[in-house]
């Protein structure tokens, strides 16, 4: 670590003079990496963005846009916080993946951004489930719905489907009298939904058993009963 505190204090009093000259390119790039070594990731991001930028025929380049975007990845935090950091990864990742597609790192890159995604998706996960627990049913189904477009292809949707289905039916439940038949009515359209998508699921029973309820109450108001 003190050697690479060195070369960067010395690389900062060197550089000035070599700008314009042919061995600043080399100098630049071991620069940028003093920062990385030293785990200042935020300013090797920055030097590595810089280097590519500039020295944009260097057979160094495609290195420097690669660590740009893996010093960013080292900055994504715990899915809890705020995952601007993670965003930004992605794009520099995508950059470089469409800056050089026959590189031998854009496997890698796929890989890394996959990783990122899987946080982000977590992090929509986890704010939808909070929602469902604090009882804040329409916030719940408005966020699963959103996690579902933001990711499609989610391992979760079966789960997630389903919390909407109970979410959808505890408001429904909740409501009052005059608005209980048409959110009734919206609970058995998400059950049919989830049915159709899910009918071997492990859900399946107590989506029934919610789906029966809902037409027994639907009955029941429909018969001019109070509920």
């Amino acid at each position: 670590e003190e050697e690479f505190m060195k070369a960067q204090i010395l690389y900062e009093m060197v550089l000035p003079y070599y700008k314009g000259k042919k061995e600043a390119e080399e100098m630049y790039f071991k620069f940028a990496y003093t920062y990385y070594n030293l785990e200042d990731y935020m300013l090797a991001a920055h030097y590595f963005k810089s280097y590519a930028n500039s020295f944009t025929n260097s057979t160094h380049r495609e290195e420097a846009l690669y660590m740009a975007a893996f010093s960013e990845y080292q900055m994504s935090p715990n899915y809890q916080l705020d995952q601007t950091q993670t965003n930004k990864a992605i794009d520099d990742f995508q950059l470089f993946v469409n800056t050089f597609p026959s590189s031998d790192k854009v496997e890698q890159c796929n890989q890394l951004m996959d990783k990122l995604r899987e946080k982000l998706e977590r992090k929509a996960f986890e704010q939808g489930h909070l929602y469902y627990k604090l009882g804040k049913y329409i916030s719940a189904i408005v966020s699963f719905e959103n996690m579902l477009k933001d990711f499609p292809e989610t391992k979760r949707e079966e789960q997630v489907r389903f919390l909407i289905l109970k979410s959808s039916f505890n408001y429904a439940k909740n409501s009052i009298f005059e608005k209980k038949l048409e959110r009734l009515n919206d609970t058995i359209g998400k059950y049919k939904e989830f049915a159709k998508r899910f009918p071997e699921s492990k859900y399946i029973k107590e989506a029934n058993k919610i789906n029966s309820y809902s037409l027994t109450e639907i009955n029941k108001i429909k018969n001019g009963y109070k509920i």
